[in-house]
């Protein structure tokens, strides 16, 4: 369960300072539904630009922004469909977009999710505190920005083979960024930094999203139901609709939380973890550096309900980074369009970051593994866009030399149309208890989680639906915050 106990003294000054910033604090039922919203808030908005540091911009941590980088208010789900001539499955397999999140991406709602419950109890000072995201990637990019839009000091933990453009960007947000050794597949590094500041530093607060459960209330309560509209959306004119599945790759697996939330609504759907073959913890025990960025392997996170997942899928990472230069250079998408591709779905597929094509790789082998049909759907999600991966792209270039249509065609055939149903497993009773197994070595022997909650995960059924459950009470704490500072009436 999520520590929701209230620390009054420290409350007290956070109140103070929301009130001090004029800082207003969605709910996860706004975050949901925007439309309750309150119209002040929506009308302030028309005047805000999609990533300034303005902390109205926390009202659109949703899947439902208008896609817009200037002045958007709220629509239906930003989704882009895949379509069977470029996937070659027949299942319809539809991607929601972190585009038009603050920051080109949805992390900033898991980080929301993280901070917000600490903020609104008083376990957290934001006239005291530094916030520290360790990450892989894009959640320390949302926590700073979520940092500074409550007015409070961050430290950002990346890798340092990070790219480039998230490096350049934290720069400016953060209070301090700090890089470890290694790539994505790196999070030890990460976690033995966090460790380091917690005995070093007394001000410092870790906010980790591997074993923090505001991850999951966030994705339960916000990204699942999305995920559900969507379907429905897309469905709506075919009766014979089935929604199949769903597969994100790993990164701290609070997107899985999501899976667990559309079982609760569809109960035959399947939830496939996806992970780089260079690195294939879940699949083999197995162990490796990839450039799958924003996923991070070598371990399985705490927030993971492995007991929920039906099947996991390793990409290899050559696929996701040669597609990424497909679909962006102005050569391949020259030669997608000569080869009969619309102009519409390849300025689409510049909504893909890199995971956001892995992801889409999984939905894929998913599809041929299952056999599914044109009734069939499979859900996903594009954690950020290619804009935050221009740099990888130049380097590509500067390692096989200036692109070209035999290049192109090479990715198309190579990485694309070629996708099988290798390097996957569908996940019985013994492989998922083997992976859930797994947490010991990271979170009892080295993070000090204790084993009686380890088996309680596995064992006791109450154990997720408690967490997902405690939605309610989180947004009753976040509107009494609300009605203390004060903020709306001043709007």
């Amino acid at each position: 369960m999520i520590d929701l106990s209230i620390h009054q003294e420290t409350l007290d000054h956070a109140i103070q300072r929301a009130r001090e910033n004029k800082i207003l604090l969605p709910t996860f039922a706004q975050m949901r539904h925007p439309e309750q919203i309150p119209e002040k808030v929506k009308k302030a908005l028309k005047n805000v630009g999609l990533w300034d540091v303005n902390s109205l911009n926390l009202f659109r941590i949703s899947w439902h922004n208008e896609p817009t980088m200037n002045g958007g208010n709220f629509g239906k789900v930003n989704t882009i469909e895949i379509p069977s001539e470029l996937s070659g499955v027949p299942a319809r397999i539809f991607v929601m977009l972190g585009k038009w999140f603050p920051t080109g991406c949805h992390k900033v709602g898991a980080s929301y999710g993280c901070l917000a419950p600490r903020l609104v109890t008083g376990q957290f000072d934001p006239t005291y505190h530094k916030a520290v995201w360790p990450s892989t990637g894009n959640y320390c990019r949302g926590g700073a920005y979520n940092s500074k839009l409550l007015g409070c000091d961050s430290i950002a933990i990346l890798p340092a083979e990070m790219s480039k453009e998230r490096f350049d960007w934290l720069k400016t947000i953060a209070s301090e960024v700090i890089a470890t050794p290694g790539c994505e597949s790196n999070v030890k590094e990460i976690f033995d930094k966090t460790w380091e500041l917690r005995q070093t530093r007394k001000d410092c607060v870790i906010f980790n999203q591997f074993e923090e459960m505001g991850n999951v209330l966030w994705h339960y309560n916000v990204t699942g139901p999305a995920l559900e509209e969507a379907f429905r959306d897309l469905s709506k004119n075919n009766p014979k609709s089935r929604f199949a599945g769903v597969a994100f790759t790993s990164g701290s697996a609070g997107t899985m939380s999501a899976g667990d939330y559309l079982k609760d609504v569809f109960p035959t759907l399947k939830v496939a973890v996806g992970e780089a073959v260079q690195c294939p913890t879940i699949l083999r025990d197995g162990f490796g550096g990839h450039r799958i960025e924003g996923i991070g392997d070598k371990h399985i996170p705490w927030v993971h309900n492995v007991r929920n997942t039906d099947m996991v899928i390793d990409i290899d990472d050559n696929d996701s980074q040669n597609l990424l230069r497909l679909f962006n250079s102005e050569v391949g998408k020259a030669w997608l369009e000569k080869n009969g591709f619309s102009k519409k779905l390849i300025e689409d597929l510049s909504f893909l970051g890199i995971s956001g094509i892995a992801n889409v790789l999984c939905c894929i082998k998913m599809a041929r593994y299952f056999e599914l049909s044109s009734d069939d759907f499979l859900g996903t999600v594009a954690t950020d866009s290619a804009i935050m991966y221009t740099s990888r792209i130049a380097e590509l270039d500067e390692a096989e030399g200036a692109y070209t249509d035999d290049m192109a065609a090479r990715d198309y055939y190579s990485h694309l149309a070629s996708v099988r149903t290798d390097n996957m497993a569908e996940l019985g009773y013994e492989d998922r208890k083997r992976i859930h197994n797994l947490k010991y070595y990271t979170w009892v022997e080295q993070q000090g989680r204790s084993i009686e909650e380890l088996n309680a995960q596995w064992y006791d059924r109450d154990y997720w639906n408690n967490i997902h459950h405690q939605v309610d009470e989180m947004d009753k704490l976040i509107e009494s915050f609300n009605e203390k500072t004060g903020v709306l009436d001043l709007l």
